[in-house]
């Protein structure tokens, strides 16, 4: 949903209210205002009233804006430090708020009116509601000034991956007994003519989901077979080849295929399993940056990093056939391999961070887990790797003493070395 669409349902909500309410009360429901005045605020007087209304329009008006200031300095002031993922929520929590003001001021429009004496108790009411869900706005809106602290950030980008992993790649102990079989219909497939391609012509704007079932659904009715050429998480250009059909019997409307392929002007975490570690990274080498110099903060990206490497160590990283009920493929497209996923998690952070002795020996800890993994291919991965970690290393201007601490395996990254056996 748009930012600027929950503002403005508030607004659109309290104005009429404001503006219908306390016309309905006075014309209709005097009496029950006058009993609820004489049940509970007995000689409620015009100028209490005048008053009430007028300090809790005013008074949420400056806190409002108090709020927001101190709000959104600290969303800046975070946001150098890693991507401001929660900032989006603040106008939201303010809007709800500022509901009560609104309210307030016209309310306030209708005591004394035409001199009747009239307090629209109701109506106050009304505004009172408003304001204690305002107040409870404020404090979740803190809650969320909270969770922008960098280890709540990292383990919320964490757990998003988590997410996206379980529901994108299946289990190496899991995976289809037939692909054998599967190799050679997609082999049989494949050897067709292509008998349609689809470039896009908008404007730039970024692969964030695709609809697989849709797609299927339509290379199953042309009896076809789908290929995109794109990955989840890339951005399109002008002219850029989205997928190619191989042997359709019909042409798959390009308006239907263009609605299964969700286009965005930024990446989501909804089926790109590198954007998580992409933020993540990009955390790392921020802190590393020498206008931060916060090599604690690459170590616990590094944490996050490693368990999510160490789930992708045991997933099937091929890229996706999506069958159809008959078990025919008929759609395919790239995804990330083992070794993609390797440097993308750690290239950056080791270039960045090459003077760290900290980031040097947490990386080689992590490396040294991800040994254990089931594939040879993998291990072999892993094992390139750390000659190349071992390489950095070397080309450091360290002394000899120096290089054999960060040679050593450090899952704090200064703390309890792990010296190799």
């Amino acid at each position: 949903m748009q930012t600027w669409i929950i503002p403005l349902i508030y607004v659109a909500v309290a104005v009429p209210v404001g503006m219908f309410f306390p016309r309905f009360e006075y014309q209709y429901l005097g009496q029950y205002s006058e009993f609820l005045s004489q049940l509970y605020f007995t000689n409620l007087a015009v100028s209490s009233a005048q008053s009430v209304l007028g300090a809790i329009a005013s008074g949420m008006m400056a806190l409002t804006a108090i709020v927001f200031t101190v709000a959104y300095i600290t969303a800046q002031f975070n946001s150098v430090a890693y991507p401001p993922l929660y900032s989006f929520a603040i106008p939201f929590c303010f809007t709800r708020s500022d509901c009560s003001s609104q309210l307030s001021l016209f309310t306030l429009a209708w005591v004394d009116r035409e001199n009747s004496r009239m307090v629209p108790l109701l109506s106050m009411l009304v505004v009172g509601v408003f304001l204690i869900a305002g107040m409870l706005a404020f404090a979740r809106l803190l809650r969320g000034v909270n969770d922008l602290q960098i280890t709540n950030t990292l383990q919320a980008i964490g757990d998003r991956e988590r997410v996206v992993l379980s529901e994108t790649f299946d289990r190496l102990d899991t995976a289809d007994a037939s692909n054998a079989q599967d190799s050679r219909l997609e082999s049989e497939l494949r050897v067709r003519p292509v008998t349609q391609v689809l470039r896009y012509t908008g404007a730039p704007r970024s692969i964030a989901r695709v609809d697989v079932r849709a797609l299927v659904k339509m290379a199953r009715d042309a009896d076809a077979l789908v290929e995109l050429d794109c990955a989840v998480g890339d951005t399109i250009v002008y002219d850029t080849q989205l997928l190619q059909v191989r042997g359709a019997t019909r042409t798959i409307p390009e308006q239907a295929i263009l609605k299964a392929i969700d286009l965005s002007v930024e990446r989501k975490f909804i089926q790109d399993p590198k954007y998580p570690i992409r933020l993540l990274v990009d955390i790392a080498i921020k802190a590393l940056s020498p206008s931060i110099n916060d090599p604690t903060t690459a170590v616990q990206a590094i944490d996050q990093l490693e368990d999510i490497l160490r789930r992708l160590g045991r997933r099937a990283l091929d890229d996706v056939q999506a069958k159809n009920k008959d078990g025919v493929v008929r759609l395919t497209y790239p995804t990330p391999d083992w070794e993609d996923f390797l440097r993308l998690s750690f290239d950056e952070i080791r270039f960045y961070g090459a003077c760290s002795v900290q980031v040097a020996r947490r990386l080689r800890s992590a490396l040294a887990a991800l040994q254990s993994l089931s594939t040879i291919e993998r291990i072999r991965a892993v094992e390139r790797y750390v000659q190349q970690l071992n390489t950095t290393i070397s080309r450091l201007p360290l002394d000899d003493e120096d290089r054999i601490v960060a040679s050593q395996q450090d899952r704090q990254g200064l703390g309890v070395s792990r010296r190799s056996r």
